[in-house]
């Protein structure tokens, strides 16, 4: 009697503890992930001040680059921080991390721009993003695996999907400060105040969250079962050999991404970034939808990551991942077809009334990429496919006669494109010019918007096709940190769950954006791009439904 007496008396102490270790690794995740996504949220503005000595094309695809930049050197980061975390303790190692992450964010909003210091500004961005990359990459891992060595099994599918609801608020509160800086600045400056020094503003905002952040994790303890670990002398000493050495760790490591990883990357970037991409630079849509749209489907996925976390400690964490993978892979193309009819009725239209046609001898295109902005689309076939892939226009490629000048068939009116190479930069540059303002002539006859119309939107209709990508990728993300944890031995875990994680989130979910953009400028076809996350969703489907075990309520201490 007495020991449930103490049972209960206790209890209280222990259910504040829990919530006192789930608000301060969340606070503090969310307000890392606002660090991060506030880079990619403002990847148009950063092209424009970091790479003006670049075509328009080319500027945005090295932003995008740099966006994945980020994400290439968070798996470096989680093999460091997870070797700090599984010798010497949790809390230190992503202590460490949000402290690096902070000072990086502070740093870009002082940094030069090219026309201020001409490389140097994009030389220190690179840097800077870098930074962030490999202190994000200790940071996940550290939270999650300290919320669920606090929580009880039955409830570590719930505890967990707190941190990974930090991710939509760190998402949202960066789209709030960038909204709130826009509209102050519109009001009060001018609308071209934001793109000249007011983007600076939400980088700098983050000094005072990084304040917080520290403050909020000095107050933690370390973890119970990495704090039983080390009392019995039994910690790892050499994590990397044990976690990738050993077969029956490495398969682990190598299920975890291939199984749900993957699918992580390709859905949750698509859905909350490459999105924003698709309908700025496509659809033109403008940034006040774009960025309500955005801040609504984020409100909605902080409370889904809370729901599917919680569902999943009901009838497992499996099924639910399974079903939020299957559902976005199904719902790609149609999704974005119909934000294009929902956002842009008239580009859905005039694609499908007067379909555009390119004519051109083969040998005469490009690649139509360039992120380092070096080569020189000069060709008339490559004049014509860049005037149509700024233009966010879909065209389809048909060979012409050897050597003949290219051609854009729009309805029954052809446009013949013109050669500039070998010319002078000037002369070049107004070959281009007047090739665009012919291309541009036809596509306006035929119907094609040079932007989206506010009085035609569908916003609703827009939010719902959202909506089903957020339920896709919160069934997915929400049981994900549990199941990541239930998966690894204590003595390996932040290693072990580390690399997968950041592989699948960093080079898989990192690159959606650069990578559709590239498919997108070299195909001619703005959906074409959805075939990158398309297939890492399907490898992960399968591999989730045959190989995948049960992770339910699995007991930590192994």
């Amino acid at each position: 009697m007495a020991d449930v007496a103490a049972d209960r008396a206790d209890a209280p102490e222990n259910e504040t503890s829990l919530r006192t270790v789930v608000a301060a690794s969340a606070a503090g995740t969310a307000f890392e992930w606002y660090d991060f996504f506030v880079f990619g949220s403002l990847a148009g503005v950063i092209s424009r001040v970091f790479f003006a000595g670049l075509p328009e094309t080319a500027g945005l695809a090295a932003a995008l680059a740099l966006f994945g930049a980020g994400f290439l050197f968070r798996p470096l980061g989680a093999l460091v921080f997870g070797r700090i975390g599984d010798r010497a303790g949790r809390k230190g190692a992503f202590l460490m991390t949000v402290l690096l992450m902070g000072g990086a964010t502070f740093a870009i909003g002082l940094l030069p721009s090219y026309q201020q210091a001409g490389l140097l500004g994009p030389a220190l961005l690179i840097l800077m993003r870098i930074i962030q990359g490999f202190a994000l990459g200790g940071e996940y891992g550290g939270a999650a695996i300290y919320v669920a060595e606090h929580a009880p099994a039955d409830k570590r599918g719930w505890a967990t999907s707190w941190v990974q609801t930090s991710a939509a608020l760190g998402l949202a509160g960066a789209l709030l400060v960038i909204l709130a800086t826009r509209l102050v600045l519109d009001e009060f400056v001018g609308a071209e105040a934001f793109d000249a020094w007011g983007w600076r503003i939400p980088f700098l905002f983050s000094a005072g969250l990084l304040g917080i952040s520290i403050w909020m994790r000095l107050k933690l303890s370390e973890s119970p079962a990495f704090a039983k670990l080390k009392a019995e002398g039994q910690q790892s000493k050499a994590p990397f050999k044990e976690a990738f050495g050993q077969w029956g760790n490495l398969k682990l490591v190598l299920l975890a991404l291939f199984a749900f990883m993957c699918a992580q990357g390709a859905v949750w970037y698509t859905a909350f970034f490459y999105v924003q991409t698709f309908m700025e630079r496509f659809l033109k849509a403008p940034p006040e939808t774009i960025s309500a749209l955005m801040l609504s489907a984020t409100a909605v996925s902080a409370v889904a990551y809370v729901f599917f976390g919680w569902l999943s400690d009901r009838i497992g964490r499996k099924a639910v991942m399974l079903f939020g993978m299957t559902l976005m892979l199904v719902a790609y193309f149609p999704g974005f077809h119909m934000l294009a009819k929902t956002l842009n009725p008239a580009l859905a239209e005039a694609e499908a009334r007067t379909p555009v046609v390119v004519i051109a001898d083969p040998a005469d295109c490009s690649l139509q990429f360039d992120p380092v902005g070096k080569a020189h689309f000069t060709s008339s076939c490559d004049i014509a496919k860049g005037v149509l892939a700024n233009a966010g226009v879909s065209y389809r490629n048909e060979a012409g006669a050897p050597r003949q000048r290219a051609m854009v068939r729009v309805g029954l009116a052809t446009i013949t494109s013109a050669d500039a190479r070998g010319l002078p930069a000037d002369a070049a540059k107004a070959v281009k010019a007047s090739v665009e303002g012919r291309i541009k002539q036809g596509l306006a006859r035929a119907g094609y918007p040079e932007k989206a119309d506010p009085a035609r939107m569908n916003f609703a209709g827009a939010f719902a096709v959202m909506l089903v990508f957020v339920i896709a990728a919160a069934a997915l993300y929400g049981p994900m940190a549990a199941a990541l944890v239930e998966m690894f031995p204590t003595r390996v875990r932040y290693t072990a769950l580390s690399l997968p994680y950041h592989v699948g989130t960093g080079w898989v979910g990192g690159f959606v954006p650069f990578s559709a953009f590239a498919i997108v400028t070299a195909v001619g076809n703005i959906y074409s791009g959805l075939w990158f996350p398309v297939v890492f969703t399907a490898i992960s489907v399968a591999t989730c439904l045959l190989l995948m075990r049960e992770t339910k309520g699995r007991d930590l201490d192994f």
